[in-house]
């Protein structure tokens, strides 16, 4: 039954992206066959607006099919990762045997090997239990995932240390658990000491708090609109590195780096003193911590609101200088009209200006391998009819929610 159920899922996750690819496909192709100037109907060749205003409707529409079927694949391949998680998590532990049967040649097997194996096993256990029962959130991986749907690097570092001082803790309780000595009993019960783990202590805790301090600031600066979140389709492994428009991100970069780098440090020190807590020496702890605050800064200072610095008369070659009239077209220049994550073709359909009282969606104007409208610091849209004449606002609202600042223009008849 549970292979049965398996290759189902395969199935399943299989054909989401299979149907992903063909609808990308698709739309590509018509994206560019729409640029080329092909495909448009005789009733509004005749017209450069109407015909403009027919290509993006059409690409809108092909966009929101891509768009459900990437949410689509997204959830089936959630329901599937939690399986190959576990193949990790179990891969892992055969790892660690194997590399403690090799090692004991020569040197013989000993009582940490066997708490080092049962730890394994044991923590094994409980992430294979975690796993089934957050099966259609990604499995081990839900806890790792924030709000916008992206594995936060935050929570994943935190994660591997919490993971390595249980292993620590469980390796040191079990060799507790055997040994006949007092003095080996007392010698275990002193690796427990805060003088010998005081390092890995301060590091935990400052990872931990910032995983619980991140989140709020990120919470708080969407509520107050000082960041624009837009929701991922799926996690990714490289979110753990770049930033939600998935360009590479010195903040989460060097965090991943330098508490890898230091795990691994405490995996050694373990490995090499099983009876006591690994003394993190208290310079790779002040590196963990001057990482800690760089990473902090960074997820500080990144986003904003989006802003309108001017607007002007969209100007064609040949045409004559002249006021703002309804039915010209107006350029709108300014930045983060495009958060990052928000690149997709359904996104940028989701852009709307506000001229008055009227509502204004954003065309999507495509150009071979891309769109030349919008753009994060250049929106083209129609002044419409409905516009009256006079002084009017203009504001611009983002896919992510978030309303721009005001900039008043003069309409004429």
């Amino acid at each position: 039954m549970a292979v049965q159920e398996a290759g189902q899922c395969d199935e399943c996750t299989h054909g989401g992206r299979e149907g992903h690819r063909r609808a990308v496909a698709a739309f590509l192709a018509k994206r560019d066959e729409l640029a080329a100037g092909q495909g448009l109907p005789a009733a509004v060749a005749h017209s450069p607006g109407a015909s403009r205003q027919w290509v993006s409707d059409e690409l809108t529409q092909s966009a929101r099919a891509v768009a459900d079927r990437s949410r689509q694949a997204g959830e089936a391949w959630l329901q599937l990762v939690w399986r190959r998680s576990l193949f990790a998590v179990w891969a892992g532990v055969a790892a660690l045997a194997l590399g403690q049967a090799v090692t004991a040649i020569g040197a013989g097997w000993t009582g940490s090997r066997t708490a080092g194996l049962i730890a394994a096993v044991a923590i094994g256990a409980l992430l294979t239990a975690a796993a089934r029962l957050h099966r259609e959130r990604g499995g081990v991986l839900a806890p790792l995932i924030g709000e916008d749907n992206r594995l936060s690097t935050s929570r994943a570092v935190a994660a591997a240390w919490v993971l390595l001082i249980v292993f620590a803790v469980l390796v040191l309780a079990l060799q507790l658990a055997w040994a006949s000595a007092s003095a080996d009993r007392d010698a275990l019960i002193e690796g427990l000491d805060l003088a010998r783990g005081a390092g890995m202590v301060c590091v935990l805790a400052l990872v931990c708090a910032i995983a619980v301090v991140v989140r709020r600031v990120v919470a708080v600066r969407v509520v107050g609109q000082r960041l624009q979140k837009v929701r991922a389709d799926r996690p990714r492994l490289g979110d753990l590195l770049c930033d939600d428009g998935g360009r590479g991100s010195f903040a989460d970069a060097q965090y991943a780096l330098v508490n890898a780098v230091a795990v691994v440090f405490a995996l050694v020190r373990l490995a090499r003193r099983p009876e006591q807590l690994p003394d993190l020496p208290w310079g790779l702890a002040l590196l963990v911590a001057v990482s800690a605050a760089t990473y902090f800064a960074g997820k500080y200072a990144e986003g904003g609101r989006p802003v309108v610095l001017s607007v002007v008369r969209a100007r064609e070659v040949g045409d004559l200088d002249a006021p703002i009239r309804t039915g010209d077209d107006i350029e709108i220049r300014g930045s983060g009209f495009v958060p990052p994550g928000a690149g997709a073709p359904d996104r940028l359909a989701r852009l709307v200006v506000r001229i008055g009282t009227v509502h204004v969606h954003v065309p999507l104007i495509p150009v071979p391998g891309g769109f030349a409208n919008p753009s994060d610091a250049v929106l083209t849209v129609p002044v419409p009819a409905e516009v009256e004449p006079g002084q009017v606002d203009i504001q611009v609202v983002t896919a992510a929610g978030l309303e721009s600042n005001s900039c008043r223009i003069e309409v004429t008849d």
